[in-house]
């Protein structure tokens, strides 16, 4: 607030210095801003001793400023004005308690940053308070969005049948991934509000003593027309849009749900197999040559082990893989009927029953999901990263729950999700952890509107994906988070992928020279309505 009205006074000076031989001596009514325009809300006595002094203090600055502007005195008492400071909690007031809204003409802040995982049991009963539907029952999506959401709600609410316009500082997980169908999808469909311009991804940086990077967007919105153009901003830079919408796209409004199933016919996706082991079916780096040595006949029944760490950097881990072993086998190699033993002793002493359960199959991770082939995908990456690195592996590897795996999927469907397609859609609906991707099966994949593909396309892109793992070959002693840096990505494999993406790009009708990023988007928000019309 107090940022407010010193941005508003020092345009008013600005302008009086530009007309400074226009005004009379009577400088009565000159000044036009004043703290007793503006109210608030805060939380406790404290809060609201704060806000009212620094707006005291901001008006005792700028009206120095004006006198030097105007090189006269100005009859002024600090404290004369009065700071409408109210104190309560912003989502149990009726905000017109506050300022009826025939008097107001912007509502601004920025409300609380609090995810929903980090909401106190009193800031929970909060948000289900205030997004209730017509019936005044909560929203069934109102307990996994964000603190904050509840004043969007709150000044959609209130601004019903006026021209107020609101725009609020708030973390950016409101427009990604999950939360965006949660927040907004009741402001659009009850409330009719519009978004009038945004700021989309910065990092803001506190001035504690502790540094605490919040990243956060600025949305403006507002049921009232406006005529005025939309406008996306990207730190210094802005662009003008036919529509922006909740993602903070110029696209089409659409709601990406969650789902558990694909909406187009390809296989399911889901995250790979838990050891629950207690470490003792897990070969490490370290212990690989000498295990070898000592078991050579555990050779068969050994297979490399990825989660997001082995998958990204390549790190070396292997897992006793012993799904069928007959009892007669196991019995041969002594230490691996060890380390089946600990595993088993682990398990007996679990605190919860299901792992207790797995005691009477020792030798097994708790899912033993073993296909010819699948694509794996790491759940979070760098936004630094334009292709999220992507695998197409075999059986003779096994994937942990720290990777989203895609079982029994064949070679074009890799070739479709590491394109810049895929990749799109993904930077678009994705959540996020800090700034970074974190891709979902639910909201990304599923939901992902697929090509329909002729023989010759699918061909196409099972070539150019096959190029893709033929270019990452070529550096063997090259991991992928080595490979997909933008500063030292191998030639080979930046070609391979741009003709992956052009192949993709034909399959959709896309014309490859002039669709960008946005316009991709744009297209497969209406592809996904459609489909979503069609279900």
């Amino acid at each position: 607030m107090t940022e407010t009205y010193l941005s508003l006074r020092k345009l008013e000076n600005e302008v009086l210095r530009c007309a400074t031989d226009q005004i009379s001596m009577d400088l009565d009514g000159i000044i036009q801003v004043s703290i007793g325009q503006f109210y608030g809300i805060e939380i406790n006595d404290f809060a609201v001793t704060v806000a009212k002094t620094a707006l005291w203090i901001a008006e005792s600055q700028m009206m120095k400023e004006t006198e030097d502007v105007v090189h006269m005195s100005l009859d002024f008492l600090p404290l004369k004005s009065y700071a409408n400071i109210t104190e309560g909690n912003a989502l149990r007031l009726d905000w017109e308690s506050v300022v009826p809204k025939d008097k107001l003409n912007y509502i601004m802040g920025n409300p609380p940053f609090v995810g929903y995982s980090l909401q106190s049991k009193g800031q929970k009963e909060d948000i289900l308070s205030v997004y209730v539907d017509e019936k005044g029952k909560p929203y069934k999506t109102a307990g996994k969005i964000d603190y904050v959401s509840g004043w969007y709600f709150k000044a959609a609410q209130l601004m019903q049948g006026t021209d107020i316009r609101t725009a609020f500082v708030s973390t950016n997980s409101i427009t990604q991934g999950e939360q965006v169908a949660g927040v907004w999808k009741p402001l659009y469909d009850r409330f009719g509000i519009h978004i009038d311009f945004a700021h989309r991804t910065f990092r803001w940086d506190s001035e504690a003593s502790i540094k605490a990077h919040v990243h956060c967007v600025i949305v403006g919105f507002s049921p009232a027309p406006n005529q005025a153009p939309k406008r996306i901003y990207t730190m210094e830079r802005y662009q003008e849009a036919e529509n922006i919408n909740p993602y903070l796209l110029d696209a089409p409004n659409a709601f990406v749900d969650s789902r558990n199933k694909p909406i187009c016919d390809v296989p399911l996706m889901t995250t790979g197999n838990r050891p629950a082991d207690g470490g003792h079916l897990i070969i490490e780096a370290d212990e690989y040559d000498e295990f070898i040595a000592k078991e050579p006949n555990a050779l068969p029944y050994i297979k490399r082990l990825v989660g997001a760490a082995e998958f990204i950097n390549n790190k070396k881990r292997w897992c006793l893989w012993l799904v069928g072993i007959s009892p007669a086998e196991l019995r041969k190699m002594p230490l691996v009927l060890q380390r089946v033993e600990a595993c088993k002793a682990d398990r007996e002493n679990a605190p919860d029953a299901g792992r207790r359960k797995l005691a009477e199959r020792p030798t097994q991770f708790r899912e033993i999901n073993n296909p010819d082939t699948f694509v794996v995908v790491p759940a979070v990456s760098s936004e630094r990263r334009r292709y999220v690195p992507i695998g197409f592996l075999d059986k003779n590897t096994i994937a942990t729950n720290l990777v989203i795996t895609i079982p029994d999927a064949q070679l074009y469907h890799f070739g479709v999700l590491t394109s810049n397609v895929h990749m799109a859609w993904m930077r678009a609906v994705c959540g996020r952890l800090k700034s970074d991707y974190r891709y979902s099966k639910d909201v990304v994949y599923n939901n992902f509107p697929w090509p329909t593909l002729t023989d010759a396309q699918k061909a196409k892109i099972e070539q150019t994906a096959q190029a893709i793992l033929d270019a990452r070959a070529l550096y063997p002693d090259c991991s992928l988070a080595d490979l997909y840096d933008e500063i030292a990505m191998p030639p080979e494999l930046r070609k391979a992928h741009q003709q992956n993406d052009r192949a993709v790009m034909q399959a959709y009708g896309f014309d490859v020279a002039t669709t960008t990023e946005t316009s991709c988007v744009a297209e497969l928000m209406r592809m996904y309505q459609k489909l979503t019309e069609e279900r």
